[in-house]
């Protein structure tokens, strides 16, 4: 199975960095993970509406040059479903044998994601309803698809 994730910025921390590492070599066993980082931009504080939509318009356009074709696409949205741990193992399951065997993750940046990557998404998906940083939500990204594969091979999970 082919899993990319479309990240807006770079990991600049190290132990995000580090974390990142450990869950790419985790999954080496499960999946073909890729990595896409798509530069953010400039969002001052006080933007208005307008500079907060062209942020996003720009960020938006860089996503969606960087997904292929075949690739299912689920955006990481706080307006999202909620799924637990099995509920995305099942999803990943089913993309494997019956989707294209390619699904990309979108991570948006600070302002979230533009309405034309959310029309491109084939799912919505929330890890709820709280705000996280989008570094750290690329890490966890990563553990919980760690986790999810590891519940497909019927494998010991920390629950």
């Amino acid at each position: 199975m082919n899993i990319r994730i479309v990240a807006v910025g770079k990991l600049k921390e190290k132990y995000w960095l580090e974390a990142t590492k450990e869950y790419e070599k985790r999954l080496r066993p499960y999946a073909r993970l890729e990595i896409r980082e798509v530069p953010d931009e400039r969002a001052p504080e006080s933007l208005s509406p307008a500079e907060e939509a062209q942020v996003k318009a720009r960020e938006g356009e860089r996503i969606l040059t960087a997904l292929e074709q075949d690739d299912h696409v689920v955006a990481l949205d706080v307006e999202g479903e909620l799924w637990t741990s099995e509920q995305l193992a099942a999803f990943l399951e089913k993309q494997a044998v019956y989707g294209s065997g390619s699904v990309a993750f979108v991570i948006g940046g600070s302002l979230g994601l533009a309405p034309e990557v959310l029309r491109r998404a084939d799912r919505r998906l929330s890890f709820g309803r709280l705000t996280y940083p989008h570094q750290m939500m690329r890490v966890m990204l990563l553990e919980q698809l760690y986790r999810a594969f590891r519940i497909m091979r019927g494998e010991p999970y920390h629950k």
